[in-house]
């Protein structure tokens, strides 16, 4: 097997006076959907914010295509190819759509194919290209968050409950615009509360509980085994 892109090893980190991670070990294979799946409030949200340097792991290393990126600032861990999208997505409310993507793009112009690319999975940032982006609509506002992760070729996106409070019909477009992600050959990490969509979507799967690791597996296996599934996330996931 070839080595994970992302590694955590014994990840510790506190909010506050909160001890949220406990100790996470989870790996991400290079390549394909790794789903972190629990219920809420086990340090999914953490995690991955702890992964990008916004949160500081006390303790436990974190390694990225061989790199110990454990102290390093967020630009720095940016910079090596990983794109994230934030719960709360993290865009600029009063610039438009187009600035909002030049913004991401740290390394220049975004390419004309990839920008076509993205105006093809996600129609409406054409159609509100010179709009604020705080006039969208919280679907339209989830696209752009996404298109600004995917403005530039990344490694590897971690991407937190994107799916979360929308209608099925912008749920469809954004679990294309990951599929073709996906076929891209990039490597993505999904927090989902979603479960038909982490079902639909995930390779592999890691499930959390109370800070720390406590499954992990092929998406299929989980799929397949309700009581897996009432164990391990109780009654919090959608199971639909």
């Amino acid at each position: 097997m070839s080595e994970p892109i992302l590694a955590l090893r014994g990840v510790h980190a506190n909010i506050a006076q909160y001890h949220i991670l406990q100790g996470v070990d989870l790996e991400v294979p290079a390549g394909g959907v790794t789903m972190l799946l629990g219920r809420n409030g086990v340090g999914k949200t953490t995690t991955l914010r702890t992964i990008m340097g916004l949160w500081r792991a006390h303790q436990g290393t974190i390694q990225f295509d061989g790199n110990d990126i454990t102290a390093r600032p967020t630009p720095a861990i940016a910079r090596l190819g990983i794109g994230f999208v934030p719960e709360d997505m993290g865009i600029f409310s009063d610039l438009s759509v187009e600035e909002n993507m030049i913004l991401a793009a740290a390394d220049g112009p975004i390419e004309k194919q990839r920008l076509e690319w993205l105006f093809q999975v996600f129609p409406p940032l054409r159609t509100f290209w010179k709009n604020p982006a705080g006039n969208l609509s919280g679907g339209q506002k989830q696209m752009l968050s996404i298109a600004r992760a995917m403005a530039e070729e990344r490694r590897l996106y971690l991407i937190d409950e994107p799916t979360k409070g929308l209608a099925p019909a912008i749920i469809a477009t954004l679990a294309g615009a990951l599929r073709d992600l996906k076929a891209q050959g990039a490597s993505i990490l999904l927090v989902e509360q979603n479960f038909a969509v982490a079902k639909a979507l995930g390779d592999s799967c890691a499930v959390m509980d109370d800070g720390r690791i406590v499954w992990t597996g092929a998406m299929a296996e989980l799929a397949e085994d309700a009581a897996l599934q009432e164990r391990l996330m109780g009654l919090s996931m959608e199971a639909a």
